[in-house]
Parts: C-alpha cells; structure tokens; sequence
C-alpha cells in the first residue's frame, strides 16, 4: 500500500461539514470523493482486528476505501468528510492505526444548536416521531438499544461532548496534526478560516468565489425555551471545559435564544 489519506474531516455532525467538504472539493491540489461521508473507519462489518496484519483472503479493507480516490491524479492531496468519525469511540484508533501521520480537522459548533440541528434533520428523515424535549430526555434510556455500540440516532446529547473526544483525538495524535475551528467562524469569516485550513493541509490559499450554505433544513418550530433551558444547564460545565481546552470564548452558545 503506497499512498494514502492526507487528511479527514472528523466532525462534528451538523456543524459545517458538508460545506467545508465542498470548499475544499473546488481546490485544485485537493481530492475529496464527491460521495461525502465514505464511513470507513466506522464500518463495524469489517474485521479490525485483521486490518492491520498480513491480509490472506480477499481484498484488503484499505484498498478498497482507497478505490474511492482512483480517479485522483498523482499530484492530488486525498482527504475525506465523515463527521461521525469523532463521536464513534473505535475511530480515532482505527486512523491512528491506518496513518500515524493523518490531519483531522474537526468543526464544532454549538452544542445546544447542533443536538436541535440533529433532532430537526432526523424529525425530516423519518426516523424520529418524539419532540425534541421528549428526545433529549428519554436519550440514556433510548441510546441502551445500540449497546455495546453507541447510538447512531438518539445521539442528541452525547455527540456535542466535544471535550471527551478531543481528548480522545489527542491521545492519539498530537496537537500539530488537529485543526479545530468553530462553525461560527465558517460561517461568518469564510474566507478566514478556510485560509487556516490550507495552511493546515500545507496547499496555497485561494481567493473565495462564493460562500457555500449546506444541508440546511427549515425548522418545523423552535426549539422552545423549556429545551434550551435543560441544554444549557447539560452542557455548562462542559462548554467551560472546552474553552480551557481550546482557548475559546464560548459563552455566546448559553445565550437564551
């Protein structure tokens, strides 16, 4: 196996990823699929265990992933958007495993916003018939049906823990190799922040043409005082964890809507 990924974009799930995906696929030294979210590192179908050791039957799992890239000149820097990447305990590992030397840029957003994001496009998809109140606080007794894995759906909560799982991004790969940007600056200082993430991937910068809105769905209603009241209070300790981590002002995420 000669080349591999350069870099991922590791989450977090409704916080920008698909727009950074598609800022990034317009860049001429950069190669993402055109299928956003490959789920690889994810993939519990595949034997991990024998990833790693001499393959003996079949097709190895990496390059099979790597047949996504082959369209990709030689010149091509590869990356690829799965948000799920950071929530998923097993991940982080599994990349380490694959590349030692892989980039993980991770965009958060705020939590409170991105669990009613969550909720919203779930509600939208079918697979959701609780409100949102009612979700968040049946989610620890919902989130038992996927155990021992975690739960893909009822995730509300549990994926806007950022400070657990950049830790768990740190244990394995050091600082250098992280890029964490806020989906507030993505959004408001686009051309900013997407000169950080070239200079991460080490390819020149470009000039912004437009700025991209993804995957926004319309809300049925708001979120509703009551629910934000009972994330604020969730997420208060957490958010001042990751300012300590991160050097972030975060306070506007408590502001009541």
């Amino acid at each position: 196996m000669s080349k591999k990924l350069s870099f991922l974009i590791v989450g977090a799930q409704k916080a920008g990823t698909s727009a950074l995906h598609q800022y990034l696929s317009g860049h001429d030294r950069l190669f993402l699929p055109a299928t956003k979210e490959l789920h690889f590192f994810d993939d519990e179908s595949i034997d991990w265990d024998k990833a790693n050791r001499k393959w003996t039957w079949g097709k190895h799992p990496y390059s099979i992933y790597h047949e996504h890239f082959s369209k990709a000149s030689p010149d091509k820097v590869w990356g690829e958007a799965t948000p799920i990447y950071m929530y998923w305990q097993p991940c982080i590992k599994r990349i380490w495993q694959y590349s030692p030397k892989m980039k993980l840029i991770v965009v958060l957003r705020n939590p409170i916003t991105r669990a009613y994001s969550q909720w919203n496009m779930e509600r939208q998809r079918g697979n959701e018939t609780l409100s949102f109140l009612e979700a968040i606080n049946s989610e620890s007794s919902r989130a038992r049906q996927a155990l021992p894995d975690q739960h893909r759906i009822y995730s509300y909560l549990s994926r806007g823990l950022y400070s657990e799982q950049v830790r768990r991004i740190w244990h394995f790969f050091c600082k250098k190799q992280t890029l964490i940007i806020k989906q507030d600056d993505l959004l408001n200082h686009p051309s900013l922040t997407l000169d950080k993430v070239h200079d991460f991937l080490e390819v020149e910068r470009k000039d912004l043409a437009h700025t991209i809105r993804a995957h926004t769905l319309p809300y049925e209603e708001t979120i509703g005082a009551e629910a934000h009241n009972v994330l604020r209070q969730y997420y208060g300790i957490e958010i001042m964890q990751l300012e300590r981590m991160l050097g972030w002002d975060c306070q506007g995420w408590m502001k009541e809507p």
